[in-house]
């Protein structure tokens, strides 16, 4: 497995992940959202850094959210416009 460090310019936000392989630039990748859900974001840069530790060189992915993915609402948004009054839990 290989460490790779993700630049997310959609949420400005920096993690490491580890893959299989390092995918390539044009490539699209699945990465979970803040929200918890999964969503699709495109890979606009790779690049290779030389690690603090030995002579390891650690790839760096630059993504963004790719462009359908922004415009779908989630299923918590859907369920918040439809139910319009207070929502009552349940009791028995």
């Amino acid at each position: 497995m290989i460490d790779v460090e993700i630049q997310n310019e959609s949420t400005q936000t920096h993690e490491k992940v580890k893959f299989a392989v390092v995918p390539r630039i044009g490539e699209g990748v699945r990465l979970q959202d803040q929200n918890g859900f999964w969503a699709s974001y495109d890979i606009l840069d790779l690049w290779y850094q030389k690690a603090e530790y030995g002579d390891v060189w650690v790839p760096y992915l630059h993504v963004r959210k790719t462009a359908g993915e922004e415009d779908a609402v989630s299923p918590l948004a859907k369920r918040e416009a439809r139910d319009q009054g207070e929502v009552v839990p349940f009791t028995i």
